[in-house]
């Protein structure tokens, strides 16, 4: 894999991927708008908790086989169709287990309806179980063109055929087609663009050997994703779908800006830094470089949806989901560290540490337990809050094991993204008296945004932000060789 990676083939796989997450979350983001305006918080609440189980599901479908196919030094046909195999067989006990178990869920949330819904997302299971090998093949050949051409044109149609059953009058089922349609379309397109294809071979040897590596991971992944998702189980139980809706919603702005630029970046550096493992300089300097520009590209980006929250609301949803305009301060506040806590953990994944992995987050879900037990009894806002509590603990847990392994202290972090930060409350504080102007909200919006853009462009051109430098000397000589 050392052939693939050096600054173009980089650089290159960063764009097709920024590409495949931007214009994804773009097309998803455009349907949810119009999907959020024509269904209501109930039935989003509703499709949060079926969205639960299949995440969770789907931890023990890839069982960080994902992963480990990415990070193993060489990795031929049998192990990818090993994994294949092996996967699809584990998505259908687990469909068997969800079929058969729905009626006892919908029973818990008094909602018997829930049980149809289960049995039909659960198809889901296998696409995912395909599409994880898929993948995981296309980020090893850092062939990131054909997963973002596969994702456009999946989330397209799917996005098309959800929103035509909106209008409809299908109700939640225009969210579980679209979902549904997603996962296979995309299988089905990456299959026809991809040139791997499984072979009729399985090695329980390489399943086995991969499993001591993935184990770890599977562990360290099921433990934050079924911890993600108990804020979901608990809001729908203790409160009702309607409240879940508003609390989800307020998290989806951020959400999806934050996937999408730290998402793409985490694809690349993942196999970048696994076939540099053995120069721990250069790790240290890959991981500087990312934490600089995912933290550049990401502060002003929730500092300005936190200042414009309001109006974003109504303008992209509509009055009716006002009630998510304080969750999605909250949430903005969040997601903004969100590269502190990914990269410091590829580094650990990417030397094979996947036991710090495991230990961190078995620190890391201690306390964000206790935190929820804390503030569930008092309301979703306090949920919120806890949230973010939580997530700022948890740069430090997770930069700790750098210090050891690259010698990358919590210091040299907060030094790395201290310009940015500056300059994006600047911008925030700027844009914020925009409000006084007494326009109407769309304006209002619009000025924000331009002015808010341009103030954060200039402030990293007059203050000479090494990460606006780099990005801007990237970009140039990116478009030349183009």
């Amino acid at each position: 894999m050392d052939e693939l990676v050096n600054k173009k083939n980089i650089i290159n796989s960063l764009v097709w991927k920024i590409i495949e997450l931007g214009g994804s979350q773009l097309i998803t983001f455009v349907i949810q708008i119009i999907l959020a305006r024509i269904l209501s918080p109930s039935e989003f609440g509703t499709m949060s908790i079926l969205l639960v189980f299949v995440n969770i599901a789907q931890v023990f479908v890839q069982g960080g086989f994902n992963v480990a196919l990415v990070q193993k030094k060489e990795a031929d046909n049998l192990d990818f169709s090993s994994v294949f195999y092996f996967s699809l067989g584990i998505s259908f006990l687990l469909y068997i287990l969800l079929f058969y178990t729905a009626p006892w869920i919908s029973e818990f949330y008094g909602d018997y309806n829930l049980t149809i819904y289960l049995r039909t997302i659960g198809i889901v299971f296998f696409a995912g179980a395909v599409n994880s090998v898929q993948l995981a093949y296309l980020q090893r050949k850092l062939q990131f063109q054909v997963s973002a051409r596969s994702s456009l044109i999946a989330n397209t149609i799917s996005g098309i055929i959800g929103i035509v059953a909106a209008y409809m009058s299908f109700g939640i089922w225009a969210l579980l087609i679209q979902q549904c349609m997603y996962q296979i379309l995309n299988c089905i397109i990456v299959a026809i663009l991809s040139d791997w294809k499984p072979v009729m071979k399985f090695s329980l040897y390489r399943i086995k050997e991969m499993f001591i590596y993935g184990s770890s991971i599977l562990g360290s992944n099921l433990i934050s994703n079924i911890y993600l998702e108990i804020r979901t189980l608990i809001i729908g139980r203790t409160y009702n779908s309607t409240s879940l809706g508003y609390y989800k919603r307020g998290e989806q702005f951020p959400n999806v800006i934050v996937r999408n630029v730290d998402g793409a970046i985490q694809a690349v550096l993942l196999p970048s830094l696994s076939s540099q493992q053995s120069d721990i300089k250069i790790v240290k300097r890959m991981v500087r470089r990312s934490l600089k520009t995912s933290s550049f590209l990401i502060f002003p980006a929730m500092v300005g949806m936190a200042v414009t929250a309001k109006n974003i609301v109504v303008v992209v949803l509509g009055e009716k989901w006002i009630p998510a305009t304080s969750l999605l301060i909250i949430f903005s506040l969040t997601y903004a560290i969100w590269p502190i806590i990914t990269i410091n953990l590829q580094p650990m994944r990417a030397l094979g540490r996947s036991d710090l992995i495991l230990k961190t987050e078995i620190i890391k879900k201690s306390i964000g337990l206790v935190i929820i037990l804390i503030t569930v009894p008092i309301s979703i806002k306090a949920v919120a809050i806890g949230f973010m509590i939580e997530r700022y603990v948890e740069t430090i847990i997770n930069a700790i094991p750098n210090k050891k392994l690259i010698n990358y202290t919590y210091i040299e972090q907060i030094k790395d993204i201290l310009p940015s930060a500056v300059q994006a409350i600047l911008m925030g504080i700027i844009i914020y008296f925009v409000n006084f102007l007494k326009l109407d909200t769309l304006k209002t919006l619009g000025i924000q945004i331009v002015v808010g853009a341009s103030i954060y462009i200039a402030l990293s051109y007059i203050l000479n932000n090494e990460a606006y430098t780099y990005l801007l000397n990237t970009t140039k000589s990116y478009l030349k060789r183009s």
